[in-house]
């Protein structure tokens, strides 16, 4: 979910930083869908369906007397099963790595802050620091202090 829409769901606006924990659970009815199929076609016993129906459709070629067409059927039926799957799980795989991303961002975060307040006392910190801010890209913020 880009920021702003993560703001919008936590009540930040005006650029404040939203923390993971106050990341809202509310999910659209899409995205409630994906994570529904993508449970569901997670689980052994639908890969175990799935082999099945390879191990059923396979000598279907000998008793069906017009195999071009039987092949067309189960052809397009994969393709598009597929081509649904990849689009919903894809949906499930983003939203994890965002709010992975958001946590590790705001580890960065945490850490940085509290080496700002270390390098009062060890100097040295302060390079540690900026090389850290500069790796994870966390932005230069003019402190209150």
């Amino acid at each position: 979910m880009p920021t702003s829409e993560r703001e919008h769901h936590s009540g930040h606006t005006n650029g404040e930083k939203t923390m993971p924990s106050e990341v809202g659970n509310h999910l659209g009815v899409f995205d409630r869908f994906a994570t529904h199929a993508s449970t569901f076609v997670s689980r052994a016993w639908f890969f175990v369906l799935c082999v099945l129906l390879v191990v059923i459709w396979a000598p279907s070629f000998v008793v069906l007397p017009d195999i071009d067409t039987w092949q067309l059927i189960i052809n397009t039926v994969t393709t598009i099963v597929t081509f649904l799957l990849v689009a919903l799980l894809q949906n499930t795989q983003k939203r994890s790595d965002d709010a992975v991303q958001h946590k590790l961002n705001a580890i960065a975060e945490g850490l940085s802050g509290m080496m700002d307040r270390l390098a009062r006392d060890h100097p040295e910190l302060r390079h540690d620091r900026d090389e850290l801010r500069q790796a994870v890209g966390l932005e230069e913020r003019e402190s209150a202090e």
